[in-house]
């Protein structure tokens, strides 16, 4: 009977957040709560809850400070150079434009937010995309699969999630992952690389005084799939390309447009991500939040401390040092409330899942009929068997239902052939290249939606590279017998 209720209560509570019917935090309170009455023991309700709390308590301060610590990191321009190098770097050649969309995706990806990532990456790329008429789709292809890599750091979410639901330290699962992702992360350039090389050979190489004499594509070409017939080497880019090339531009009369200087001027102007003159701008102190960040992330990957209090520290030495007036710290940390907010309070609502799911012995009987259900040659292997099945799962459903519903059944099951759950949970992280293209995921509306690229185009352009990714990250997990 718990096994019945177990799966249940974990598909009732997938069908629900996935048809938007309920949040994730109501649905993580509100049906484990039920479930927890109907099993008959709504008087340990408590008591599962507090116990919760208590274990995820560490986990939830990390991603609070670790949120507002990055967030005041963009803020002060600690990004503007890494933003500003990498346009001067691409110029205008096509491959250069990709590979510096993937190394700028992953780079601000350290903030943990994939819509600040995609907000600042299309910002800052998408005007040379269109000056250049380069596929959209590739541009947000590359940024969403080298933010599914990146998004697996502790504070991304889903290692913090494996963390909460397996009662794991985030360090313990993250740390050894480090040479798999990085892996991930250079099959991620590696593509970008490929793809960027295909642009090349369709477009052409143009200086970028060339690039900025060129008219803006209509934005009915470089959209939905329009920039998907812009994958290939299409007639009517051909036509485009010879037009350039010949100097008329689209046959709009651009060769009067440039003179000596806009050139830099329009440098200035339309390859611009971040506003410059944002009054939170701190460049005297650059260096000192360019070192801070260095000795934050050298701390965690060493484990000199625990990882929610470097980033309490960090969080608290950066607001003081770069805003020492306190109005100006609360106006900073307003700014980025919504995030902490929904982030934290999830990682607490949780608690109230995870506890009951252990405290009612769900788990437990689960656990056994999906040991029963492996076939004993395939038990010792529980690890790739939860890598493989982390692509599909994570895709169709939202890293919620799979982290704290499915997560805790396959590392039960694990255990029952002598797979240790840290095996498991980073087993579990292998799917995040795929997962961060799932329409479960609202931060890639956000790209596309900026990008002003069909969801549809992304999708069929992302999935087959974004799969590729994920599995290398898997490979390279075994080989270096992480999992």
């Amino acid at each position: 009977m718990l096994t019945i209720l177990g799966f249940a209560m974990i598909a009732t509570f997938l069908v629900l957040i996935m048809t938007k019917k309920m949040s994730p935090i109501a649905a993580l309170v509100l049906i484990p709560a039920l479930f927890c009455v109907a099993v008959g023991q709504g008087a340990q309700l408590g008591d599962y809850v507090i116990e919760g709390v208590g274990n995820l308590a560490p986990t939830a301060a990390m991603l609070m400070f670790a949120i507002v610590y990055f967030g005041v990191m963009i803020d002060v321009g600690l990004f503007d150079p890494i933003v500003r190098g990498i346009l001067k770097f691409c110029r205008a050649d096509p491959m250069r434009i990709v590979v510096g969309t993937a190394v700028l995706a992953a780079i601000v990806s350290l903030d943990g937010d994939g819509s600040t990532t995609f907000m600042i990456t299309v910002s800052a790329m998408y005007p040379l995309y269109k000056r250049l008429k380069m596929s959209l789709v590739v541009m947000t292809g590359v940024a969403a699969t080298a933010n599914g890599v990146m998004n697996t750091l502790p504070w991304g979410g889903p290692t913090a999630r494996a963390a909460t639901a397996l009662k794991l330290d985030a360090s313990e699962i993250f740390v050894p992952m480090i040479p798999a992702l990085a892996m991930g992360l250079l099959a991620v350039f590696l593509l970008a690389y490929v793809l960027g090389l295909r642009e090349r050979k369709r477009l052409g190489m143009l200086t970028l005084d060339e690039a900025l004499a060129r008219e803006p594509e209509p934005e009915t070409v470089s959209t939905g799939a329009g920039s998907m017939r812009g994958g290939g080497a299409g007639g009517e880019d051909r036509l485009r390309k010879d037009a350039s090339a010949s100097g008329g531009g689209t046959g709009t009369g651009t060769d009067a447009e440039p003179t000596a200087d806009p050139a830099d001027e329009a440098d200035d102007e339309e390859f611009q991500g971040l506003d410059p003159n944002r009054s939170t701008l701190r460049p005297k102190l650059y260096w000192f939040n360019a070192g801070l960040t260095a000795a934050l992330l050298t701390a965690m990957i060493m484990e000199l401390m625990p990882i929610p209090v470097l980033f309490l520290l960090g969080a608290a030495l950066a607001l003081t040092v770069n805003f020492p007036h306190m109005p100006d710290q609360r106006a900073r940390i307003a700014a980025h409330a919504d995030n902490v907010l929904n982030v934290s309070g999830m990682v607490f609502a949780a608690a109230v899942f995870t506890g009951v799911l252990t405290g009612t012995g769900m788990v437990e009987n689960m656990a056994d009929w999906v040991v029963g259900a492996v076939p004993d040659a395939m038990g010792p292997h529980m690890a790739i068997v939860t890598g493989l099945l982390s692509l599909p799962l994570t895709y169709f459903m939202s890293n919620d239902g799979f982290y704290f519903g499915v997560l805790p059944v396959l590392a039960e099951a694990g255990a029952a052939h002598g797979v240790s759950p840290l095996e498991i949970a980073r087993a579990s992280l292998a799917g995040q290249a795929l997962h961060m293209s799932s329409p479960l995921v609202p931060a890639v509306y956000v790209l596309v939606g900026m990008a002003k690229v069909e969801f549809g185009d992304h999708t069929r352009f992302t999935v087959k590279w974004a799969i590729l990714t994920s599995l290398v990250v898997l490979a390279a997990g075994v080989l270096f017998g992480i999992m």
